[in-house]
């Protein structure tokens, strides 16, 4: 008795220092507990008007949430950058309309902020964000708790290892259920990516101290969980799979915003020249992870869709996992 009234007070305390503006005590939300199950994670797709071609790719935008709901996950998870402008009504509106096709198939999204979501009046953007995914419940960061796995979805506009969010981080991975056998983290800005700010290409973003620094981190709670972390982001618009430290990262930013190629090391698992709009389905089997990249390309009108990228994940620990400087 003495030890589950100590547990509850360590979990009063620790969502105690997490109320503040726009950031109620961090819910978790109940997915159904069964296995096997399917959810996609991708993001950067900027919803706005289809004729403002310089944000994004309307067809390519539209052909991915089609894709999606035909392949009815159990869930969409996204790395954030949703609208174009988050102050800007219209872009919502765009948004409800071209993805109602999910809400009719019943698709839950768990999404994560992304800069593009909070441009203009922050609070105007939060407003129009929350409005459109209630569960949430008005917080930046949250948890989605399923049969053998957990969701951590960050705001990478906040600090990721210090501050409440950083605090509630560490608690989470403390408090894993016993039956966890992958942990998910979702984030907008990549802790890795081959990406640069040169933007040699007409775009691109290098990997942000901050991110660096959570890579760090998760890499050496790695070394002390049964459970694998698979860390999903996007920010960059293009897809990338790295893997330091026991620990798996995707950049799946190719939802539709204006894309570019990236100049990528000679040692990255995935190699490409190309722009690469796509999705990433991830699928679990008890403790076995498999993550297809579902690349798009639309030619003359004329959709081609290939896999260009797999990968099988074990939920069992890394023996001895090889620890490497974040970012590149």
């Amino acid at each position: 008795m003495i030890r589950r009234l100590t547990n509850c007070l360590l979990v009063v305390l620790a969502l105690t220092a997490f109320s503040g503006p726009a950031q109620c005590r961090p819910v978790v939300i109940r997915a159904k507990p069964h296995t096997p199950f399917r959810f996609v994670a991708y993001g950067d797709t900027r919803f706005t008007d289809p004729a403002n071609t310089n944000a994004a790719n309307a067809e390519v935008r539209q052909q991915l949430v089609g894709a999606i709901a035909d392949a009815h996950p159990d869930f969409v998870t996204f790395g954030g950058d949703i609208a174009y402008n988050g102050d800007k009504p219209d872009d919502w509106k765009v948004y409800d309309r071209e993805t109602a096709v999910w809400r009719r198939k019943k698709i839950p999204v768990y999404p994560a902020l992304g800069n593009h979501d909070l441009h203009g009046d922050v609070s105007v953007g939060l407003r129009n964000y929350f409005a459109r995914f209630p569960r949430l419940r008005h917080n930046r960061f949250y948890s989605v708790q399923g049969a053998n796995w957990m969701m951590l979805t960050l705001d990478s506009a906040l600090d990721e290892v210090s501050g409440p969010q950083g605090k509630w981080l560490v608690y989470r991975l403390d408090h894993l259920p016993a039956r966890t056998a992958f942990v998910f983290i979702v984030l907008h800005h990549p802790p890795y990516t081959s990406s640069s700010d040169e933007k040699t290409f007409g775009g691109g973003h290098g990997a942000r101290p901050a991110e660096q620094e959570l890579a760090a981190y998760l890499e050496e709670r790695q070394t002390r969980l049964r459970a694998r972390i698979v860390v999903f982001a996007g920010h960059v618009h293009n897809y990338e799979r790295h893997e330091h430290g026991g620990v798996t990262y995707f950049v799946t930013g190719g939802g539709g915003a204006h894309a570019y190629p990236i100049t990528r090391a000679a040692d990255d698992p995935f190699q490409s020249t190309e722009v690469n709009y796509h999705y990433l389905m991830v699928e679990i089997r008890r403790r076995e992870l498999k993550a297809t990249m579902n690349r798009l390309e639309i030619k003359d009108g004329v959709p081609t869709w290939t896999q260009p990228d797999s990968i099988t994940i074990s939920a069992a620990r890394p023996r001895s996992p090889a620890r490497e400087v974040p970012g590149k």
